[in-house]
């Protein structure tokens, strides 16, 4: 067997902690990778990998947050320096998957952006990729490589559970017409009501207007989509919601990436609380809102590097959160 290597740029050195104390509990122990990261002069970024990775299970921990450009260049060196270096097999770990919201060509002359960034992650070497709650589940088909594509759903079921009191009489809410799919698995899980806004859009990231289909009158809503960006989406659809007569608006997204001026929105809002998960580090921004909470989902991914290094099942993960 090849020994586990693991590696991540800054921003994701709390998370490759994370993982990592996951695998070190389920598997008897781990070693962090040496890795130095630095920019020259002329701002191109260097990669240098501080010990052997010849034939051993490398696994490259970058999630599509912040400089997201900058971060994953990051992580196309790095794949390609440990490719090169002999490494038996390299797997990319992205819990939140760069360029995800660019799936389609969905006006004229416009890029397949996600499909680009699977082509330079094969390119660039890697074997495996493992991310969690693709914006769109046929993003894999891009990849002639596995991709095991992971859900926070397990998770946000257990929270919903342990932290909404009578989640019985409660509505799971889609804030648009493509999370339909995924707020439909949730309410039948728990058996409870959903319904559907439909939203029109003047320009990208700004809703014109948003219409209402089910019904929330004196009952809990609970809004969930796949993620968080400048949250005027989701503000609209609490308030619109409130208008419907909710008595309590929660928010429940996998990504949390919360642009511009989306915690001034979030204080502002009605929405109780807006859970996150953490494939995004929230440490920063739960400081400066306190309605926003993490759901720790290092338990599914560092599970889903202990069984794919032992050669082992992940479906087992789908539908459940590993103790």
């Amino acid at each position: 067997p090849f020994f586990r290597k693991f590696y991540s740029s800054l921003v994701s050195f709390q998370l490759k902690q994370w993982y990592q104390r996951r695998v070190a509990i389920t598997a008897g122990g781990t070693e962090p990778g040496k890795v130095v990261l630095k920019k020259f002069a002329n701002q191109e970024t260097n990669v240098e990998i501080g010990e052997s990775v010849r034939g051993e299970d490398v696994y490259i921990i970058q999630s599509g947050c912040g400089e997201v450009n900058d971060h994953l260049m990051e992580m196309l060196i790095m794949i390609h320096a440990c490719k090169i270096a002999s490494a038996e097999r390299v797997t990319a770990v992205i819990p939140c998957y760069p360029y995800a919201r660019q799936d389609k060509k969905d006006k004229s002359r416009a890029p397949i952006s996600a499909k680009l960034v699977a082509n330079m992650l094969s390119v660039a070497g890697a074997d495996h990729i493992i991310t969690m709650d693709l914006h769109a589940s046929q993003i894999q088909g891009f990849f002639d490589i596995p991709v095991d594509n992971l859900y926070a759903e397990p998770a946000v079921l257990k929270w919903i559970k342990e932290n909404i009191e009578n989640w019985r009489e409660c509505t799971i809410v889609s804030p648009d017409a493509g999370g339909a799919k995924r707020v439909v698995s949730i309410a039948d899980r728990l058996n409870v009501n959903f319904a559907l806004i439909h939203k029109e859009r003047a320009v990208a990231n700004e809703v014109q207007r948003m219409t209402l289909v089910g019904d929330v009158t004196d009952r809990t809503a609970i809004i969930v989509d796949d993620m968080a960006d400048t949250c005027g989406t989701v503000v609209m659809a609490a308030e619109r919601l409130k208008e419907a007569g909710a008595k309590k608006v929660y928010a429940v997204m996998t990504h949390g990436v919360f642009s511009g001026p989306a915690l001034e929105r979030l204080l502002n809002s009605c929405i109780e609380a807006i859970v996150v998960s953490n494939t995004i580090p929230q440490h920063e921004k739960i400081a400066i809102c306190p309605k926003i909470q993490a759901i720790d989902v290092s338990s599914i991914i560092g599970e889903a590097i202990r069984r794919t290094h032992n050669g082992e099942s992940v479906s087992y993960l789908f539908g459940n959160v590993p103790l």
